[in-house]
Formats: structure tokens, C-alpha cells, sequence
């Protein structure tokens, strides 16, 4: 029998700083910029978001959502091997936000009377934006694959809110903070057991421009602009074309028909785009996986965050198939099929 690799376990965690669209909305009217909730959701599905407070970073995130899915797995942190971050908001230049988690989850360990914690394990961030946890999944599960891990803590933690531009109101109201993280871990079956099923990921550098935070630090200086732009019309046309390309390649992979798919579990950017790519792929709404309306986009986080909340409110059931999906700047796209 081959070696697979299945989540076992997932969690989240959004800072409690929520804001609605009428506090936004108020907000940005102080600074004389107009914009509504009926305009912000109808172009959106957004209708609120949860923003980091300033001394909170994407690792703080990230430990909460790490705490709850090993609880879920009914793993402890010393059973870790692997830890594979995807953020575009890391704590720092460097070193990686995966390797200050690990510390983090390791003091803990260590304070409640464990021998060791996670510290030794590889650790190391990826970044491919909103693209990121399906990148991120994709690697560990090659690892778990080729016997190099065996249990791996995978997590998408952002803090949008630091690099948005709150003079630019087609951008700052879809974006907001938060954390998912799932237990990766080995398992052996034949032919279509639980598991990661198939994956497929791309880039093309040549749409870089239409999603990017284009700033940089030189000498100890800002260089260029550090906050977020998006030319949302572009982005749109790309996005949905992609998605349908990268879904249809794992149910490809793996064998499984459309019908055969219980959820889909999209980047939640915004629910044109969602709703757009399940009319292409001919899937009614009750079988899509929304949490855009409460979270906005988180970038990498949005995946895992919607995928921890269809799972412990019963949505998603042990044994269904469901797929994953998203795109982001890079531009970035890809898919994971798996089997709960």
C-alpha cells in the first residue's frame, strides 16, 4: 500500500476586533471618502471582517489556529515534523513566520509539563498570496508522500489590514485578518481511501501587476508603495477562467466525476467570483462553502478558515470528497482534492 497523506483535524481563529460595513463605513466617511453597505456588499458578498489589534501578529494568529486543529486531530505539539506557513503578512523580513510559530508552540508545550515541543522540525513560510494554503497543502502533502513528514501542522495567517490603503475604497473594505490550520498527516490505503486525492498548481509572473503590494525596504526605508493594489476587473476575468482549469484538473487526476463531488471550498475573495466559478462547473449553491459575508478576503487564511467552519458546524461529513481552490497575486492559482 502507498502512502497518503489526510487531514485529521482543523481549526481557526479570527481576532475579536469585527468590524461591519457601517463601521467601515463611518470610518472612511470621516476622511471623506463615500461608500455604503448596500454598495459594499452587492459588489462584494462582504457584509463584515475581523482586524488584528496592532501589537497582534500573523504568528499569534496563527498559534490560536494551530492549538485548536492538533485539539481536533487529538494530536500534541510534539507529534509535529513539519510546519509549513503561507502568508503574504509575515511577522517579519526574516526569519519565517513558520519558525516563530514553532517557538510559540513549543513554549506552550513546554509550559503545560511536555518534554519537548515541535523545536527541530523543518519549519518555512510560502508565500503565493491567496494562493497560498493550496500551495502550502501541496508541498506538505509531497513531503508525507516521499516519507519525509509524517505529521505537519499547515497554516494560512494573514494580517491584511497592515497593507491595505484606506484612501482606495474598491480595495480596503474586502480584505481582513485571520488564521486556519489543519493536521496533515500519513495514512496508507489502496485505490480511493481518505486523503489528499490530487493537486495542481501554476504561476504566471507576466500578470504580476494587476495584484501586487508593490513596496520594498531599502537602506532602512520604505521603497515604492507598500500597500495593496488591484485592478479588480482583470483579477475577475482571470480568476474564474483558472479556477474552472485547476478544478477540472484534479477531478481529472484522480478520477472523480463532478457528480461525485460533495463541497466546494473556494478562496473567499469575492461572491461573484465564487458564484461564477460554480455555474462553470454546473454546482448548485448549497454545495459551496461561503464565509466571505463574515470573514472577507483573508488571503491565504480564507481556504482553511471555510474549511474549519464547514467542518465543525457539520457541513462538511467524514468520507465526502471536496475540493479546494483559489488565486492570487503572482498571479498564483491552484486545487486540491481530498476525501475527508
Amino acid at each position: 500500500m502507498n502512502i497518503y497523506s489526510r487531514i485529521t483535524g482543523t481549526g481557526s481563529y479570527l481576532p475579536p476586533n469585527r468590524l461591519t460595513n457601517q463601521d467601515l463605513v463611518d470610518q472612511l466617511a470621516a476622511k471623506g471618502i463615500e461608500t455604503s453597505d448596500e454598495w459594499i456588499v452587492e459588489r462584494t458578498g462582504i457584509s463584515a471582517r475581523h482586524f488584528a489589534s496592532p501589537e497582534v501578529s500573523s504568528s499569534d494568529l496563527a498559534f490560536e489556529a494551530c492549538i485548536r486543529a492538533l485539539k481536533s486531530a487529538g494530536r500534541a505539539v510534539s507529534d509535529v515534523d513539519l510546519i509549513i506557513v503561507a502568508t503574504s503578512t509575515p511577522d517579519m523580513v526574516f526569519p519565517s513566520t513558520a519558525t516563530i510559530l514553532q517557538h510559540k508552540l513549543t513554549q506552550a508545550a513546554l509550559a503545560e509539563g511536555a518534554e519537548h515541543g515541535a523545536a527541530g522540525c523543518p519549519a518555512f513560510d510560502v508565500q503565493a498570496v491567496c494562493s497560498g494554503f493550496i500551495y502550502a497543502l501541496t508541498v506538505a502533502d509531497a513531503m508525507v508522500r516521499a516519507g519525509s513528514a509524517h505529521c505537519a501542522l499547515v497554516v494560512g495567517a494573514e494580517v491584511f489590514s497592515r497593507i491595505l490603503d484606506f484612501n482606495d475604497r474598491t480595495t480596503c473594505v474586502l480584505f481582513g485578518d485571520g488564521a486556519g490550520a489543519v493536521v496533515l498527516e500519513a495514512t496508507r490505503h489502496e485505490g480511493h481511501g481518505s486523503g489528499i486525492l490530487a493537486t495542481d498548481i501554476h504561476a504566471d509572473g507576466k500578470h504580476r501587476e494587476i495584484l501586487c503590494t508593490p513596496g520594498t525596504v531599502v537602506g532602512g526605508q520604505v521603497m515604492g508603495d507598500p500597500t495593496l493594489k488591484m485592478d479588480g476587473p482583470a483579477v475577475f476575468k482571470l480568476a474564474v477562467g483558472l479556477l474552472d482549469s485547476a478544478a477540472r484538473a484534479v477531478l481529472e487526476k484522480s478520477g472523480v466525476s463532478l457528480e461525485e463531488l460533495d463541497w466546494l471550498v473556494p478562496h473567499q475573495a469575492n461572491i461573484r467570483i465564487m458564484q461564477s466559478t460554480a455555474k462553470k462547473l454546473k454546482l448548485g449553491p448549497d454545495r459551496v462553502v461561503v464565509t466571505v459575508h463574515e470573514h472577507g478576503n483573508t488571503s491565504a487564511a480564507s481556504i482553511p478558515l471555510a474549511l474549519d467552519h464547514a467542518v465543525h458546524n457539520g457541513q462538511i461529513q467524514e468520507g465526502q470528497i471536496v475540493l479546494l481552490e483559489g488565486v492570487g497575486g503572482g498571479f498564483t492559482w491552484g486545487a486540491v482534492l481530498l476525501r475527508m
